[in-house]
């Protein structure tokens, strides 16, 4: 009985030491900054589930105050460093790092909101972590020949792409049965590699007016609202693309994942807020995007729509494998859609070129392009993550791995765990 009282002493006195940490003190002030600028900002939170004790119990000023603002950020920072600049473990060092990077970020978006802007490169390494590769305009002629030599009809090369793509565009009406078959398969195949809670789960809802296609809002406790934008038309891949990205193995994966291992189990109080302009997002998007073809694979994918999606939308198959063998070529062609927005954010290119630019190198629908250039106006540098991101974490992911339940396994350790910008360059380099 002594031995069980000393045991359960001496776990008494582990937790406390542990719970007056000077990272744990420093992560609970670090929440408390992201919310209270959010107050502010109404896009800098994308999502907070911790404690109601650390939001601002206070209105916010009449001004924003920016000022104020970066010296706490400063502040926070130093102390930060100082808190690891002792004896400290890899772990420690690892997470002191992540919220500095984190930081960083508060302080660049607090500067944009003020009005206050660097150039599209210089923003883009600040919020996310990453020197952006610049492609020239010969890049995207290159890859549109590829296209031109598949593609059947007559016209612009982008003129045939749409014609061929405006025969897989799902009905209206379709719209719900066919995005909740993808997200239950997608589901159902994330699950046969990772462990999920229980009480796990999504909604789906369409909405109108948005510059986006596809948000996960997450709610915390293992929930995620899923919206989806129907202001353009949605086409067959698309559906499989926002499902997994929203979805599984996506967005609400990687924030339910964060919440179980690092807010759950280690009390990390750091993860329960995600800023969403932040190198955290560079993870997000990237291994949204990323996880799309982990769930479908080229063969899969082409399979799946055509034997499942396309019947239920009442779609004809004809033209289906043309269409994704070009849809491989376009994605060789996403990253015109960041010239976009680093030469029209740094005043090199007007909208009305940005949107040419968008309809002959990305092949978007004049629709489509509008829409993407409202996306680049109101989330500026954010554009790089979907494809720079995804470039990133499939290299990490798929480095020293021959076969795909090595990419899972890692893919899933990417998911769970406060990954360093930096760390991830690192491990590529080797």
């Amino acid at each position: 009985m002594l031995k069980f009282w000393m045991a359960i002493f001496c776990c008494g006195l582990s937790v406390f030491s542990w719970s007056q940490s000077a990272l744990d003190k420093l992560a609970v002030q670090y929440v408390k900054l992201g919310l209270h600028i959010g107050q502010y900002d109404g896009d800098f939170v994308d999502a907070y589930y911790g404690p109601d004790s650390l939001k601002p119990n206070s209105s916010k000023a009449d001004q924003f105050p920016a000022e104020a603002f970066l010296r706490k950020i400063k502040s926070l920072r130093q102390k930060i460093k100082q808190a690891v600049s002792g004896k400290a473990t890899t772990e420690e060092l690892n997470r002191a790092g992540w919220m500095d990077d984190q930081l960083r970020a508060f302080a660049e978006r607090v500067r944009m909101f003020k009005g206050q802007y660097h150039d599209f490169d210089t923003e883009a390494y600040e919020l996310f972590g990453v020197i952006v590769p610049h492609h020239t305009e010969s890049y995207f002629k290159n890859e549109l020949e590829k296209l031109d030599k598949i593609l059947p009809g007559k016209g612009t090369v982008a003129e045939r792409f749409q014609q061929l793509a405006n025969r897989f565009i799902v009905p209206p009406d379709k719209l719900d049965t066919v995005f909740k078959t993808a997200i239950h398969y997608s589901r159902k195949i994330t699950k046969e590699h990772f462990v999920l809670p229980e009480s796990e789960h999504c909604s789906l809802e369409f909405v109108k007016d948005k510059p986006w296609s596809g948000y996960n809002w997450y709610q915390g406790n293992y929930f995620s609202k899923v919206e989806i934008n129907t202001d353009v038309n949605i086409f067959i891949e698309r559906v499989v693309d926002v499902a997994s990205h929203e979805s599984y193995p996506g967005h609400h994966v990687y924030n339910l994942l964060l919440e179980e291992n690092l807010y759950r189990r280690k009390h990390y109080v750091e993860v329960s807020l995600y800023p969403l302009f932040s190198p955290q997002s560079l993870i997000a998007e990237g291994s949204a995007n990323y996880g799309v073809g982990l769930v479908f694979p080229e063969e899969e994918r082409l399979k799946f729509c055509k034997e499942v999606l396309l019947p239920i939308s009442g779609l004809d198959t004809l033209g289906l494998s043309t269409y994704f063998t070009a849809l491989d070529l376009r994605d060789k062609l996403n990253y015109a859609r960041n010239e976009v927005a680093r030469q029209f954010l740094n005043g090199k290119m007007t909208e009305e070129e940005g949107l040419h630019w968008l309809q002959d190198y990305c092949l978007m629908s004049s629709e489509g392009a509008k829409k993407s250039i409202s996306f680049i106006k109101k989330y500026r540098s954010y554009v790089i993550n979907y494809n720079f991101g995804k470039d990133l974490v499939k290299r990490f992911v798929e480095s020293g791995n021959k076969n795909r339940e090595g990419y899972w396994k890692k893919f899933g350790f990417l998911l769970s765990h406060e990954i360093r910008i930096k760390n991830l360059e690192k491990d590529l380099s080797h």
